[in-house]
């Protein structure tokens, strides 16, 4: 008899538990398919970029995950100094400043996904079954259409019996080596020749300067990256072997003497290794990333690259963070089965400029190439943006929308891309914040009014208009609210003024923007003050609609916020008949 499932996810990597720590939060149960016998315990990677830092802040674990990090503040750069040894050659910060209001840190995948776990088990008493190898993977395409039916079969081993499932979608975070994509039939695209790097965790013992930096070194003798890890004592080095190298064939010491041809200057002790590994990447991306939109791959059954530039742990999240909310909102039936198919308009892009960009960052890196000490520096403080996570920018869709007057009325609030945070001050308790803070992965989309001065009349004359639509029976936010939810348990209104807030009353504020929810019927604390708007002008103000995931779907001016209602319309299920838009 098969068990059948809302969601089944194929592995518990970085991909898998990003998708299933959403699915808990909408309270969705799933079916997590793990091959080991029990969660990750060390190795693999470790860097967290800004942007992941971000999402893991919208879970409400950003400070577990700041609190046992290494935060990188610092970069610096070594190589040949011409007579066989190595200099230092420059130093830049890390992150750009302003980039985020979150830092880079480093941290074990395994405390990671421990995380994750904890918040998938408090949300909805997730767990993960452990010691299942999926051995196949079938899609009933003729079910395909149909939003009720299971039209995913996935067997799997386990204990020496076959189990099957029957789902109504499954997500592949099974792995470079995905046995899902390899059932459907689906290749990898690009390099043929694989780059084999060893990485070794261990406590050193040296004299070289800057072992509790992130240092990348390029010598005669090979390239090495070393990562400072959590703790004070123990660090990552990343080594570069040679080409035709067999990942099986080399052994720790090989790995050790390589970091000591590198540091011949120096002296190095390796006291403790606690993890180390060699193996071959390629720079490929999956030729499909999805079957009949039931079956969708992600993390690094779609893409795969060199560790250079920390980006697959943090992509691979990502994937599972873009995935999540989409399925969330389609199996709650708020939303239309087509919403799924931005995941692939979006994340398959999202791949293909990965596999571009470690092309170009590996080519820097690498020793043998042209590139100057200068040089080099210069990119990788180029690729930093990159590096960060903040680059990614959404086509335009069905949720990212044609509606775009940012070039007219910002200069850093881009549809398509995250929204950037911003201090504010919190109007109903004074409270300085970040802007981000308000927006928790709760599965909510934001209408975010930035309105101006609010002790003006014109702008309360503006600021009525606008609420009274939201508000209103007709507007959106009833339209598509939840049946027995409160009213912004989908469409939040979220108000952030300029100017002096001991000016401002707040009965001169629309009741939509703070409404009465929540157990005790309580009013809420939306309104925020902010000083620089987002570089929005005071004057001309904007709406910007803004995603559960924090991506920014439409920018407006303040005049045209019937379009917010349309904007909906095209992807959003109406839960309440009687309301027209």
């Amino acid at each position: 008899m098969s068990e059948k499932v809302d969601v089944l996810i194929c592995g518990s990597g970085s991909a898998g538990l990003c998708a299933a720590t959403w699915l808990a939060r909408y309270g969705i149960r799933c079916k997590v398919l793990e091959r080991r016998d029990g969660p990750m315990t060390m190795g693999q990677a470790d860097g967290v970029q800004c942007r992941t830092v971000e999402i893991f802040e919208s879970f409400g674990i950003g400070e577990e995950l700041l609190r046992e990090a290494y935060h990188v503040v610092e970069v610096v750069f070594w190589a040949d100094d011409g007579s066989g040894s190595i200099k230092r050659t420059g130093r830049t910060a890390d992150t750009q400043p302003g980039l985020s209001h979150q830092p880079h840190v480093i941290l074990n995948q395994a405390r990671i996904n421990g995380l994750l776990i904890e918040k998938m088990r408090e949300w909805n008493y997730q767990e993960i079954d452990y010691g299942y190898t999926v051995t196949g993977v079938e899609v009933d395409s003729k079910l395909a259409a149909d939003p009720q039916a299971y039209p995913v079969k996935v067997t799997a081993e386990t204990n020496g019996k076959t189990e099957t499932f029957e789902a109504k979608y499954a997500l592949a975070c099974d792995g470079a080596h995905s046995t899902v994509r390899k059932s459907l039939g689906y290749n990898m695209i690009g390099d043929s020749t694989d780059a084999v790097w060893g990485v070794m965790d261990m406590v050193p013992r040296t004299d070289f300067p800057d072992i509790r930096k992130k240092t990348a070194i390029r010598s005669k003798v090979g390239n090495l990256m070393i990562i400072p890890r959590e703790g004070g004592s123990l660090a990552r080095f990343y080594i570069e072997l040679p080409a035709g190298t067999k990942p099986k064939e080399v052994k720790l010491e090989h790995l050790q003497q390589a970091a000591k041809n590198i540091l011949s200057q120096y002296t190095i002790e390796f006291v403790e290794t606690v993890w180390w590994s060699a193996y071959s990447i390629g720079q490929r991306h999956a030729d499909f990333f999805h079957k009949d939109y039931r079956v969708f791959l992600a993390g690094d059954a779609c893409h795969t690259h060199s560790p250079k530039a920390g980006q697959g742990m943090n992509v691979s999240l990502q994937d599972g963070y873009n995935i999540g909310w989409k399925l969330a909102t389609v199996l709650k039936g708020l939303a239309s089965p087509s919403l799924l198919e931005t995941y692939v308009l979006e994340r398959q892009k999202v791949a293909i400029d990965l596999i571009d960009f470690d092309r170009y960052f590996s080519k820097l890196f690498s020793s043998g190439g042209q590139t100057s000490p200068a040089e080099f520096q210069e990119g990788f403080i180029k690729s930093g943006k990159y590096t960060a996570g903040m680059t990614a920018r959404y086509d335009k869709s069905q949720i990212t929308s044609d509606v775009d007057e940012s070039d007219k009325l910002s200069t850093n609030v881009v549809v398509g891309m995250r929204l950037p945070s911003a201090q504010v001050v919190r109007f109903s308790d004074s409270k300085p914040m970040q802007l981000a803070q308000s927006l928790n992965s709760d599965g909510r989309w934001r209408v975010m009014v930035f309105i101006g001065d609010i002790s003006s009349a014109e702008t309360r004359t503006k600021l009525k208009a606008i609420g009274d639509y939201l508000g209103s029976t007709e507007g959106p936010i009833q339209t598509f609210r939840p049946k027995g939810g409160d009213i912004d348990s989908l469409i939040e209104p979220i108000l952030v003024g300029h100017g002096k807030r001991h000016a401002v009353e707040l009965d001169q504020i629309p009741e939509c923007f703070y409404p009465v929810t929540g157990k005790h019927q309580i009013k809420g604390r939306s309104p925020k003050l902010i000083k620089k708007l987002h570089r929005i002008s005071p004057e001309k103000g904007a709406i910007v609609i803004v995603r559960p995931d924090q991506y920014v779907s439409a920018v407006m001016s303040l005049d045209d916020y019937t379009q917010i209602g349309k904007f909906f319309a095209g992807f959003l299920i109406p839960q309440q008949p009687e309301s027209k838009l």
